[in-house]
């Protein structure tokens, strides 16, 4: 048996464990587009910020490879994939490729950052946040840097814009929608976070986008589709990402935003496994195929993929979408769905302080709790989580888990 893993992250080094758990002996050959060992991508930001250092991020040490008897190909990104011959296909240093054959393949090659249409993007100074090596290319050009410009109002905007800020460099953010975290919170919870942020030193301007960036070698200035211009000696873009399946045969493997995967993460064709922010998954709360590129469903996911390759049946009870973070000095914490598509037939309750900025928010769908939003006060969000994994009853009044002081004995009254 001879399995391949496509990625290096933690999809990727989860499934190469597990299925060293049940295989000691087969072959595993991953291979990685990065020449890092693999590290927690989660913490770049704290790199970009200076509250850890670049030896701060390795999930795993440099042994790792020889303990599990891992094959590396690092630095390379895989081109193509023929489902067929079982092969898959990378680039070679002649400017032709190469094939790596396998038996039982992982695709954890993640997710990519999403493109913006605007003019100038070859410019230099202009950077992406997703990787060790992006922040290292920022951190090389803050000395000369005055003004950055973020694009972007999700995580890795907030991200990038609060290291940065950290670092005594004024930022710009600009929000193409009308309050930040548009994907992870409601109208309500979003102009809260936009106060804070504008409090905390921000220059955040909604409704607008980059339409060019302007100067002669690096970026100096950026054209806005308001018709204004904002001078940057630096720009960050962190509008979400994109899972990275661009080498997968579409006629041959079934996709929609992600590859489609079952509960042994397995796609539709035998002995091809999808895991982490490429694959797609049934989802908890929405009780449909999702995306949940975050980092604790990339590591239950290669774990259950790595089993499955090596013989050993799990099934995955489904992913959910959650985030637990802090903006300034708001903590926040979401999980399941936060703006339904379709209110029909799903419940919302809230309450608000506006004085505290407070706000707790939940979504019920027939008797079981399918989403919450909290902000400023976050008591009791596990036991709410915990509720929409395990999609347990609600039945007692809904009022009551609104309530900080609310607990897991109250629903067995």
């Amino acid at each position: 048996m001879k399995y391949v893993i496509i990625g290096n992250g933690a999809a990727a080094v989860h499934a190469a464990e597990s299925i060293r758990r049940t295989d000691a002996r087969s072959a595993i050959c991953m291979i990685a587009d990065e020449m890092f060992s693999p590290y927690c991508r989660p913490m770049i930001s704290m790199v970009l910020e200076g509250a850890a250092g670049p030896e701060k991020l390795p999930i795993r040490d440099e042994k790792f490879y020889e303990k599990y008897k891992i094959t590396l190909i690092p630095g390379r990104r895989v081109i193509r994939l023929d489902t067929e011959n079982r092969r898959v296909f990378l680039p070679n240093d002649r400017k032709g490729e190469e094939s790596v054959s396998f038996d039982r393949l992982l695709i954890a090659s993640g997710a990519d950052p999403r493109p913006v249409k605007a003019g100038g993007m070859n410019l230099e100074n202009i950077f992406y946040m997703r990787t060790r090596a992006h922040v290292q290319n920022m951190l090389a050009v803050l000395p000369s840097v005055k003004k950055a410009l973020v694009l972007g109002g999700g995580l890795v905007g907030f991200k990038a814009a609060y290291g940065l800020l950290r670092r005594g460099i004024s930022v710009s953010m600009l929000i193409r929608s009308d309050y930040p975290l548009s994907m992870q919170l409601d109208e309500t919870a979003g102009k809260i976070i936009l106060d804070e942020l504008v409090q905390n030193g921000l220059d955040v301007r909604v409704g607008v986008e980059v339409k060019a960036f302007s100067g002669k070698r690096a970026v100096q200035a950026a054209r806005l589709s308001d018709g204004s211009e904002l001078p940057c000696h630096m720009a960050v873009i962190g509008k979400g990402v994109l899972p990275a399946h661009s080498f997968v045969p579409k006629d041959k493997i079934r996709t929609e935003l992600g590859i489609m995967v079952d509960a042994r993460m397995e796609t539709n064709v035998p002995g091809i496994f999808a895991a982490g922010d490429v694959a797609q998954c049934i989802d908890i709360a929405r009780q449909t195929g999702w995306v949940n590129a975050i980092w604790p469903e990339a590591v239950n996911q290669g774990r259950i993929a790595g089993f499955n390759m090596a013989g050993r049946e799990i099934h995955c009870k489904g992913s959910l979408s959650r985030n637990v973070m802090r903006i300034f000095s708001r903590d926040i914490m979401t999980a399941g769905i936060v703006n339904p598509a379709e209110k029909e037939g799903t419940e919302i309750i809230s309450r608000g302080d506006v004085r505290k900025k407070t706000y707790r928010k939940l979504l019920f769908r027939k008797d079981r709790l399918v989403g919450m939003v909290l902000v400023g006060d976050i008591e009791q969000g596990g036991l709410l989580m915990s509720l929409i994994q395990n999609k347990i009853p609600i039945r007692i009044h809904r009022e009551c888990l609104l309530s900080s002081a609310f607990n897991y004995a109250q629903l067995l009254i």
